[in-house]
């Protein structure tokens, strides 16, 4: 079984041209079958051996040991990728994988922060020091932008149009996009890179980032929740805020003021509108509380 693993792996990396992270992921989620699936001398089963019974089992093993439901589902779609793979290509007789289902999940809505509160966060770094600027500029293109962290750490300068607007985006899964940055962003864009350092050894051809730390070097997404961590307690709000949140307030501030939830799909990246629209519960709670303040017969 491990043969067939290492031989899809290989196939998703040479074929698919799939990210090293999407392999690395599909190799730790099958290797970790494999070892539930091992007998006490390590060897695990024939692949044709294994069966849904054993699947389910291993869902079960999962969920006993405390790993949340998104993870067991993540878990279980590389399962049903492998397996599928395994039955194009002839090595099992049947797909045991066809038959799992994915672990209800609890409906979460998103941490957002209120527009004072985003207000107040951008305006915290200070505005005397080149990291002061640089932060400031980070901040406000997370939140103009609705961008992924490593979206934001990945931006070159060729990836800049500050006279239009906008910033080429290279997202999950390889897509890419156009994505407007708003005229905030864009001067503190031109702030932060009228001040920025860049390592005086980068190899020739080699891409500038838009964001480097003082070595000059390309900023990693630790270091950015590292600086928002700081931002947050100087500006008094929710330490449990991540990055991620500043793209959750962009996706619902958009839907509070009328945005049509395809464009924000289009903004945001999302391969599914069902992704995006987990924010339309948080719009429609703003909506209910808006209405029963304002409307005379609400209550």
């Amino acid at each position: 079984m491990r043969r067939e693993i290492g031989q899809f792996l290989r196939r998703l990396q040479r074929e698919r041209d799939a990210s090293p992270h999407t392999v690395k992921a599909y190799r730790e989620d099958l290797t970790a079958l494999a070892d539930y699936l091992a007998d006490d001398d390590g060897r695990t089963p024939a692949l044709g051996a294994v069966t849904v019974s054993d699947l389910r089992g291993y869902t079960a093993a999962l969920a006993e040991a405390g790993y949340a439901k998104s993870s067991v589902a993540r878990r279980m779609a590389a399962v049903r990728s492998f397996f599928r793979f395994a039955r194009r290509e002839g090595w099992v007789a049947n797909n045991p994988a066809e038959a799992l289902r994915n672990p209800r999940k609890s409906k979460k809505l998103p941490h957002y922060l209120s527009a004072d509160e985003v207000a107040r966060l951008l305006s915290a770094p200070p505005a005397g020091t080149a990291q002061g600027l640089r932060d400031r500029a980070i901040l406000e293109t997370l939140y103009s932008a609705g961008l992924r962290v490593s979206e934001l750490v990945g931006a070159n300068d060729g990836d800049l149009d500050l006279e239009q607007g906008l910033l080429h985006v290279r997202g999950k899964g390889r897509k890419e996009r156009l994505s407007p940055i708003g005229s905030y962003a864009a001067d503190a864009l031109r702030a932060w890179l009228a001040k920025r350092n860049v390592a005086p050894d980068a190899r020739a051809g080699e891409a500038t980032p838009v964001f480097t730390n003082r070595f000059g070097r390309r900023l990693t997404t630790r270091s950015v929740a590292r600086l928002l961590e700081k931002h947050l307690a100087a500006a008094g709000l929710d330490p449990r805020t991540s990055p991620h949140t500043l793209r959750h307030s962009f996706a619902t501030h958009l839907l509070d003021r009328g945005a049509d939830i395809r464009s924000v799909q289009e903004l945001l990246g999302h391969s599914s509108l069902a992704t995006t629209q987990v924010y339309t519960h948080v719009s429609d709670r703003s909506l209910r509380e808006a209405y029963d303040r304002a409307h005379p017969r609400a209550g």
